[in-house]
């Protein structure tokens, strides 16, 4: 077992070291090209602002790596803001019934989300595109269409904790501790890995994948709710608009940490690592001036560039698995 875990521990760092090096370039060049970029003010900041998508990225790892995509975290997180918000201002209960509620509504989406793709064996693409409307449509009912503004009430989530670095931020960090140890230590893990490198080999050793599948989406959704009670908490109040293109930026975010598009392989640090990298190159972009369009182009060309890396990781793992 010590040589197990030792083993791990150099083959994290190993595959580690290109991501630190990366996030190290784009620290000296925004702290050579930005003149407040080297200050505790920016680095809290940035701890401050990546919680919800640090959240959403280590749920949307375990579906990537059963080989799977889920595109309704954005319209989902909306959807249990909106109840939270509803649950609050409207029914009056408590922050933590309303929080409650607001987790239940995110284990619903992804149970049915994770229950319709394995019941008719539908792409994950296709079915959370569907709820990605869903969620979104009943956001807007249950809101009305409007803002619900909940102010103090549930302002104090994001409170800091310690240092300046907030509740939230600590939770994430906990979330990807415990993401991590799930995925390397135990055999809800080893299933994942198993499904996404060969699903129908798992089937044939007897193992039913279609439970691992349903609780991953289901994991996945949950996350997003809690990262949803982040959000509001930032915002102060309830948006039916929440989450639009949060949904790209999870899946980046994973790219980029090195997680396979192809399934069976990824890691939840290295996730956290391609969140930085991002929360990094958003933050520096918008202290040198530039412009949202710039802003897209560059972290585009990021994105692609992750992407065109991983297919080489891909070809270069086939072939050494090559007899």
């Amino acid at each position: 077992m010590p040589n197990v875990f030792s083993n791990n521990i150099k083959k994290w760092v190993s595959e580690l070291t290109g991501l630190f090096g990366a996030l190290l370039v784009l620290i000296i060049i925004f702290g050579l090209t930005a003149n407040n970029f080297f200050t505790v003010i920016t680095f809290k900041t940035i701890a401050n602002q990546i919680p919800d998508i640090t959240i959403i990225a280590a749920g949307m790892t375990f579906v990537l790596i059963i080989a799977g995509i889920d595109l309704s975290v954005g319209s989902v997180m909306a959807l249990c803001s909106a109840v939270l918000g509803v649950a609050m201002i409207n029914w009056h209960l408590p922050l933590i019934a309303a929080i409650g509620l607001c987790c239940l509504t995110g284990l619903a989406c992804g149970l049915l989300n994770g229950a319709v793709i394995v019941r008719w064996k539908l792409p994950s693409f296709i079915v959370t595109l569907a709820m990605l409307e869903i969620a979104r449509g009943a956001a807007y009912l249950v809101t009305d269409s409007r803002t619900i503004y909940i102010g103090s009430a549930v302002e104090r989530i994001s409170d800091a904790a310690i240092f300046g670095i907030s509740i939230p931020a600590i939770i994430a960090f906990l979330v990807i501790v415990l993401g991590q140890i799930i995925l390397s230590y135990t055999v809800f893990g080893r299933y994942m890995i198993a499904i996404g490198t060969n699903e129908e080999v798992v089937r044939l050793s007897g193992i039913d994948p279609r439970p691992v599948k349903i609780a991953v989406f289901t994991i996945c959704s949950f996350l997003t709710a809690i990262a949803a009670v982040i959000q509001t908490a930032r915002l102060s109040s309830a948006n039916p608009n929440m989450g639009i293109g949060l949904e790209l930026q999870a899946i980046a975010a994973v790219v980029i940490g090195g997680t396979s598009l192809m399934g069976g392989k990824g890691s939840v640090v290295r996730t956290f690592l391609g969140v930085l990298i991002i929360g990094v190159l958003s933050t520096g972009l918008a202290q040198i001036g530039a412009q949202e369009p710039t802003k897209r182009l560059i972290t585009g060309i990021v994105i692609l560039a992750a992407v065109i890396l991983d297919y080489y990781r891909n070809r270069l793992r086939n072939k050494t698995s090559m007899p």
